[in-house]
């Protein structure tokens, strides 16, 4: 494990509340004009068995998230990042074992995949993704932050260096600075967006995984900042709210309708840069909630399949910057990874004190501003480890001991282990001043 260097100081970004039509999926960015930007229509490569199916399974992994995370949050807004979320659970999946790595691996939607198949996946989409287009800024950063008095396995840190790129420092847990290290890392890799994700760190605490993702991005089909007027949203309770809806006319989008459930949607596709990457908007005819509620990966496939390419008569979206912050534990749990985060839990692949290991806590920010120019997201996942119920310490340095009798007190023997493997190369030679 190494130092991390210190991030540098990224500028500020002040969130406004805003109302937001139901986005399930964003990209990102590209400064340069529609004009300039040559449409991309095929991936540069095939994708390998592996990664078609890490990446259906993990559509239905941040489908499944989405709507156990809706089915306890009231808040108005709520914004995931399923790949953050995987990306994160997916570096902790490699330090599992038994049936805790099961439930993981089952819970994130990976089936039968064995974790080699599964790193070789994610290794290879970082690299497709964050290259597809010139034209669009898309980063991916992965860390993870060990306890340095608390023993782990090498060779976790050498695959999960090797299969997300992820940095891994040991720093003292104990330090208020170790907090402020790793916020910077955050606040570096988002741009400022979301500049922290843990307020302190947990006595019990020995492990912190973190993803973070960033886009930055153009509409292909730019919104006239001249037409954007202020215009009524409703909310879900029926109470009203004056935004700032953007509007655009004329221009050919994927376009469709249909019903998810009982519930009926109108759908349209906003495409950024070379068009490898959308926002797809799903307006429901009647409550988000209830479309979400019956809404799976085969559905999304479905509202995704049906659309066609249209010259609509208009869009209007809301202008928008919104941010969102939740612990994912009670949701991951009910999509079958309760094992992980209890005593029971298997981290022995992590640590030779895995047993003795779980998840504490899941935290993901994320941060969406939506405008005329295009989309900017970022988004942080946290994974905690820590221990369950451990008192004691591990004799990793060197150190101290003695034998003695309690009850006189007399001291047996005393002394320093400062190398457990170290021969004695028997005593020094002594000036002999009596003969």
């Amino acid at each position: 494990m190494t130092t991390p260097r210190r991030p540098r100081s990224a500028h500020r970004h002040p969130l406004r509340a805003g109302a937001v039509l139901l986005v399930l999926l964003a990209a990102c960015s590209n400064p340069i004009g529609p004009g300039d930007v040559e449409e991309i229509t095929e991936l540069p490569r095939s994708l390998s068995v592996a990664e078609s199916e890490v990446i259906t399974r993990s559509n239905h992994f941040g489908v499944d998230l989405l709507r156990e995370v809706l089915a306890d949050d009231a808040r108005d807004n709520v914004i995931l990042s399923p790949l953050s979320a995987s990306m994160a659970l997916g570096m902790t999946l490699n330090g599992a074992d038994g049936g805790t790595f099961d439930a993981m691996r089952g819970g994130l939607g990976f089936g039968e995949l064995e974790q080699e198949e599964i790193n070789e996946a994610y290794q290879g989409l970082i690299a497709l993704l964050t290259e597809l287009d010139p034209t669009v800024r898309f980063d991916i950063a992965n860390s993870v932050w060990a306890r340095d008095d608390f023993p782990f396995h090498q060779i976790f840190f050498d695959v999960v260096a090797a299969a997300f790129d992820a940095e891994a420092t040991a720093l003292d847990f104990s330090d208020p600075a170790t907090v402020e290290v790793i916020n910077a890392w955050v606040d570096e890799k988002t741009e400022g967006f979301i500049d922290s994700i843990i307020e302190e760190i947990d006595p019990a605490l020995v492990m912190l995984l973190l993803n973070a993702i960033y886009f930055d991005g153009t509409w292909t089909n730019s919104f006239d900042p001249a037409d954007t007027r202020q215009q009524t949203f409703q909310r879900e309770d029926g109470s009203t709210v004056m935004v700032d809806m953007m509007s655009i006319a004329d221009v050919e989008l994927g376009f469709g309708s249909g019903m998810v459930g009982e519930t009926g949607y109108t759908a349209v596709e906003l495409p950024y840069g070379g068009e490898a990457f959308s926002m797809l908007v799903v307006v429901p005819h009647g409550d988000v909630r209830d479309l979400v509620a019956d809404l799976d990966d085969e559905a999304l496939s479905g509202i995704t399949d049906a659309m066609t390419p249209t010259v609509v008569d208009g869009v209007s979206i809301p202008k928008f910057e919104l941010s969102y912050d939740a612990y994912l534990n009670d949701a991951l749990k009910r999509m079958g990874m309760e094992v992980a985060f209890t005593p029971s839990a298997d981290f022995t692949r992590m640590s030779p004190l895995g047993d003795q290991l779980c998840i504490a806590f899941v935290r993901q920010k994320t941060f969406m501003e939506v405008d005329e120019r295009g989309t900017r997201a970022a988004a942080v996942t946290a994974v905690g480890v820590g221990l369950e119920s451990f008192t004691g310490l591990v004799a990793d340095r060197p150190f101290l001991l003695a034998i003695r009798e309690r009850l006189s007190g007399t001291l047996l023997f005393i002394g320093v282990v400062g190398d457990p493997t170290a021969e004695d190369p028997g005593p020094e030679g002594f000036d002999n001043t009596c003969f």
